[in-house]
């Protein structure tokens, strides 16, 4: 139970080798549940865009597919993450159209009211204070710019409850939750949407 503690726990903040071996997986292991999140894009004309908590860095190479015109900015406060982004989208980053950075979301140094878009997959069970980090994102939103959250567990699973025990610092937030927490961040409309097989939900935020 050890050693698969210690594994897990790297989903936090991935460090050293056990951080290597999860940011390998993370990409193709999150694939088809991010896949499912960006189904409930509104469809929403971009130029800037911000992914945080970024991990391995593939959500961002979606978003740069999915929005060819525009501009992705990847955050995230594990330098493994960030290393490993920067090797996964490096073509992009040649090109101009993308940069990661390393960054806190309780404190984020962006500009404000710069992007259109910000996303956060699997990432928001370890944000120290939803409410204050949310307010974060809205700060560095254009006016009526948009916020998804994707997370496998709904807050009353089974399974994400089991992990929430294992990994310190980790807690799965409710729809309810969440959405309270937006509201009270400044955000004006919020929506959310839930898988029909499993506990995977998307939340959207509009500034």
């Amino acid at each position: 139970m050890g050693l698969f503690k210690s594994f897990v726990s790297q989903t936090r903040k991935p460090e050293g080798f056990l951080g290597k071996m999860m940011l390998s997986g993370m990409n193709s292991g999150h694939a088809e549940m991010a896949d499912w999140g960006f189904s409930y894009l509104p469809p929403v004309r971009a130029s800037e865009l911000v992914d945080l908590g970024c991990g391995g860095g593939r959500n961002a190479g979606e978003l740069l597919k999915k929005y060819p015109d525009a501009n992705v900015t990847a955050v995230d406060y594990s330098d493994l993450s960030v290393a490993k982004a920067r090797e996964y989208n490096r073509d992009m980053i040649t090109a101009g159209r993308c940069k990661v950075l390393q960054g806190d979301v309780s404190d984020l140094h962006l500009p404000e009211g710069k992007y259109d878009l910000a996303t956060a997959f699997e990432t928001i069970y370890f944000w120290p204070g939803l409410e204050k980090c949310f307010g974060q994102v809205a700060k560095v939103l254009k006016p009526g710019g948009y916020f998804l959250i994707c997370n496998e567990s709904d807050g009353t699973d089974a399974t994400g409850l089991k992990f929430e025990k294992i990994i310190d610092g980790m807690k799965c937030h409710t729809v309810e939750e969440i959405e309270s927490a937006l509201m009270n961040a400044g955000f004006s409309k919020v929506k959310s949407g839930h898988h029909k097989t499993k506990p995977w939900i998307t939340v959207i935020a509009q500034k």
